[in-house]
């Protein structure tokens, strides 16, 4: 079953240069899809077109055999319940609890009056209680969001994305901001819901080496085109160069040679 279906999409912010020139590929559930590629490539762009936070040029974009381009502001809010989406700056209420902010992963299915006043079912709440554990954050339900670690921050991010019972989550950067351990934390996290829940995981990735740990598929991406699509393993040092270009060689060495594949 094909969950997202990105069709030759272009993105220009003006002028004759493109952020996307013809972007295309498919992802089918289940998978979890890492996109490479140097800074300004084009990833972040992707992941806004897909749930619109960006309105594509041209091309087509689907998810879930919707397409996302021609819907009006009901239906995309509609689609927006099955999209959870992480950030790499967390995007919190700093001064409200971390029970509340996973909560406001809800707001989807509220009226403005509820969501506004804050109203919430017990079995909503029960299933908040139940994600936060899952995500390993029960001891920190009650506190101030401004009061935890980045990573601890990103894990509550995860929770408000679940929350919503998404059949895909887009990752925008989701640990460019942490230390390597609660990097870590973060990655194994989404890898635990992308085995044990089924969902399907697409997200935007510097490092090589955390691709190709986690993903079960790559797409590198540089100047708004996909370079590779494939698997991590038949991703080769000659194709690294291809993605990144000048920065290819430091991320090679920090990669411990990347396996030395040629």
């Amino acid at each position: 079953m094909t969950i997202l279906h990105v069709d030759n999409v272009r993105k220009t912010y003006g002028g004759n240069s493109y952020a996307l020139d013809g972007v295309s590929f498919s992802v089918e559930k289940g998978e979890f899809v890492a996109i490479i590629g140097p800074s300004g490539a084009g990833k972040s762009t992707l992941l806004r077109c897909v749930n619109r936070l960006i309105f594509v040029t041209s091309g087509e974009v689907s998810v879930n055999g919707i397409a996302v381009t021609g819907l009006s502001n009901p239906s995309l809010r509609r689609l927006r319940r099955t999209i959870g989406m992480i950030f790499q700056h967390y995007n919190l209420v700093n001064r409200l609890t971390v029970l509340e902010n996973v909560l406001h992963g809800r707001l989807g299915y509220k009226s403005t009056i509820a969501g506004t006043c804050g109203f919430y079912t017990a079995s909503e709440k029960n299933r908040a209680y139940e994600i936060l554990h899952a995500v390993g954050l029960h001891e920190h339900i009650y506190k101030r969001c401004d009061q935890l670690s980045g990573g601890q921050k990103q894990r509550v991010g995860i929770a408000r994305a679940l929350i919503q019972d998404p059949t895909l989550m887009l990752c925008d950067e989701p640990i460019a901001s942490l230390d390597p351990s609660a990097a870590k934390i973060v990655m194994d996290t989404l890898r635990d819901i992308n085995t044990r829940l089924g969902i399907t995981v697409v997200a935007n990735l510097h490092q090589v080496h955390v691709a190709r740990d986690y993903a079960t598929r790559i797409i590198g991406v540089n100047n708004g085109r996909v370079i590779y699509d494939g698997l991590p393993k038949d991703l080769t040092i000659d194709i690294i160069q291809k993605i990144y270009g000048s920065e290819a060689h430091d991320l090679i060495l920090a990669d411990g040679d990347t396996h030395g594949t040629h």
